[in-house]
């Protein structure tokens, strides 16, 4: 027994991987594809993919929203956890990258499900609350520019119904939110954010250590 989270090395991940994954062939096929473009670190893994996947389920999300898709890992793996009625707003500001989320969406028969938002996820956000969208969605997964976390998450949180899922990932940010020696933006604005979810008293908090940190907050 041990009151503290074990270390994952290389070989302790890949045993996780491979008898705890299930990733299925298209998923596979996205993430090796991905995994060629110069910003691939950018992609959840898929120990990490599969955690939301039954986050998905165990809400029974039917309504999802995405900030942030990059070529498509997160949107495909929640949409393929959906109910057939399920939708997808995947929100980005790449056209480059969601091509690939869009061929790969295709290749998992989840298109249908999934409809992609290009432009500023901030004034997307505001649209689908002046559109009346208020706590609407199920789940929502913030996975973006790290700066505008705390507008993203204000926003989701409105769009939200009780009970439903806030998704952040990147909130450990390879262990930089813990030294106190790194002064970068991203990494400052990460730390701000962490602590302002600490005491929301609008929600409750589990910070997972997976992939790069992922926080899961319940709508109270």
């Amino acid at each position: 027994m041990s009151a503290k989270t074990i270390q994952m090395d290389d070989q302790l991940l890949e045993y996780l991987r491979q008898n705890a994954v299930r990733e299925p062939k298209v998923l596979q096929e996205l993430r090796e594809e991905t995994q060629r473009l110069p910003n691939a670190g950018m992609q959840i893994s898929s120990e990490q993919g599969q955690l939301m996947a039954m986050l998905v389920k165990l809400v029974n999300a039917r309504k999802i929203i995405e900030v942030g898709t990059f070529t498509g890992y997160s949107s495909t793996v929640m949409a393929l956890a959906m109910p057939p009625e399920g939708q997808l707003i995947a929100c980005d500001v790449s056209e480059e990258y969601t091509q690939m989320a869009r061929k790969f969406w295709q290749k998992a028969g989840v298109e249908q499900k999934v409809q992609l938002i290009l432009g500023n996820a901030k004034e997307s956000l505001k649209q689908l609350l002046e559109a009346g969208e208020q706590e609407a969605f199920d789940l929502a997964f913030i996975d973006a520019d790290k700066t505008a976390y705390a507008d993203y998450y204000e926003c989701c949180l409105q769009l939200l119904r009780p009970s439903g899922l806030v998704l952040v990932d990147n909130v450990l940010w390879g262990g930089q939110v813990a030294d106190s020696s790194n002064h970068d933006v991203d990494t400052e604005a990460l730390r701000t954010f962490n602590a302002a979810l600490s005491s929301d008293q609008r929600i409750d908090l589990c910070m997972v250590p997976i992939g790069d940190g992922l926080t899961v907050a319940r709508k109270r």
